[in-house]
């Protein structure tokens, strides 16, 4: 078994949504003066990798506290849209090369290698690939748990419609990954992937901590 963390380091001078206020992570108690360490952590719900939920755009669907905990471990496959420029969308046909093993799974994740581009802000947050209308229509008709991406989002920066969200969370019950990274080391088989959110009471959204479970499946 290997396992590969997919997932983004929270710090304070981490990339994070624009007009969003940043992660603040401060020491609350030390070592010299209470004898153990603790730290005060003050972010927002969709920091960092994390995970959406129905109930983060829709009234009176469900939030993460409300689902139970296996539904975050799913049969995972990683789409390989890295040959992509700016601006493009992902077409069907990059799921189609790989059909046998993307029905099969719960989850799909698209590789943009976009995560290269986390520390500069205004690389990372401008035109990175989206998947087209017909794959999120494909996500709907397979009944997919999840779909996460290594790239701040699932819409355009320039989609303020959050279109592609709304589609799949009018549709289904069905979470929303962002912000992967190192998706490239989950090759090219299924195998077994774990999107553990942070469990509070309401949570819209929640940091997650991703990782590929390998040669287990």
């Amino acid at each position: 078994m290997r396992v590969v963390d997919l997932t983004h380091t929270i710090w304070e001078g981490m990339s994070v949504y624009p007009g969003t206020d940043p992660p603040k992570l401060r020491i609350a108690n030390t070592l010299e003066e209470h004898g153990f360490i603790e730290t005060m952590l003050n972010i927002v719900s969709h920091t960092g990798t994390h995970m959406d939920t129905p109930g983060h755009l829709l009234e009176n669907r469900i939030m993460l506290d409300d689902v139970d905990a296996s539904f975050f471990v799913t049969k995972a496959l990683v789409i390989d849209a890295s040959d992509l420029k700016e601006g493009q969308q992902i077409p069907m046909e990059y799921v189609n090369r790989v059909r046998d093993k993307a029905d099969k799974v719960d989850t799909l994740l698209f590789r943009t290698d976009w995560d290269r581009f986390w520390s500069d802000e205004k690389k990372y947050f401008g035109e990175y690939p989206v998947i087209d209308q017909e794959i999120v229509q494909y996500v709907i008709d397979s009944k997919k748990k999840s779909v996460g991406f290594d790239v701040m989002g699932i819409d355009p920066m320039a989609d303020d419609k959050l279109i592609r969200h709304k589609k799949l969370f009018n549709a289904m019950d069905i979470m929303i990954i962002e912000n992967l990274t190192k998706l490239e080391k989950c090759g090219t088989d299924i195998f077994l992937f774990a999107a553990l959110p942070l469990k509070y009471k309401n949570s819209d959204g929640a940091p997650i901590r991703a990782v590929g479970i390998l040669d287990v499946i």
